[in-house]
């Protein structure tokens, strides 16, 4: 497995395609975090905002390879694990530009409560925030997993499934990402540090459902 999880990197990073939804993502925080506004308030934004990118990113590591070339990889190791190696690919790139984020944000940000009354632990809010970064990433790659070829083939119906899928997937009530990011907000309102631990359980839970499904069915059928 771990030369098929070199090789998806080795595929991810020369093809480039990564750069859209990384400049997609640094838009997103250019745009939704500034210095000195509320820790826990910019983490939750930082979190919500690679659900779509951890998403994106699935799609371009199912699709790197050639037709050709995946049908040799698949008849070498099996198109299961191929197919996994590219979504573990995918969420170890999300996760990893979820934790710089993460990072950067805590270092930026005031350390304060959303009313600016209460100091919050600059380190525990990091912290905090990359396990709700984590479940993010997590959710994305199972939205990914589940809007992409195998499941999905069409690229029109798949792009607006995708979207519409990330979209909910934030906004639900009951959904992971939305308890991690608003176990954030609300955190920053009492001006106490949550760790969203259930939040991420459950997204893991998930997560590694979607990709069973996805696995199962490349298994059954051909690009």
């Amino acid at each position: 497995m771990t030369a098929l999880l070199r090789y998806q990197a080795a595929l991810l990073v020369r093809s480039q395609r990564w750069l859209p939804p990384f400049i997609l993502y640094v838009a997103f925080l250019g745009i939704g975090v500034q210095s000195g506004q509320p820790i826990l308030d910019s983490l939750g934004y930082a979190a919500a905002a690679l659900l779509p990118v951890a998403a994106w990113l699935v799609r371009i590591c199912v699709a790197n390879e050639p037709p050709a070339a995946r049908a040799c990889v698949s008849a070498a190791v099996g198109p299961a694990r191929a197919h996994l190696a590219s979504l573990l690919v995918a969420l170890a790139t999300a996760a990893l530009l979820g934790a710089v984020a993460t990072l950067v944000v805590t270092l930026i940000s005031d350390p304060v409560s959303a009313d600016h009354q209460m100091r919050v632990a600059r380190f525990p809010a990091g912290a905090a925030g990359l396990i709700a970064t984590l479940a993010c990433a997590l959710l994305g790659t199972a939205v990914g997993a589940l809007t992409t070829w195998p499941l999905l083939r069409s690229p029109g119906r798949a792009v607006p499934t995708m979207l519409l899928a990330a979209l909910l997937t934030m906004v639900t009530t009951g959904s992971p990402a939305q308890a991690a990011v608003q176990g954030l907000v609300t955190g920053s309102r009492e001006g106490t540090v949550p760790l969203p631990l259930l939040p991420l359980a459950a997204a893991a839970l998930l997560t590694a459902g979607a990709a069973a499904v996805a696995c199962v069915l490349t298994s059954r059928r051909s690009p």
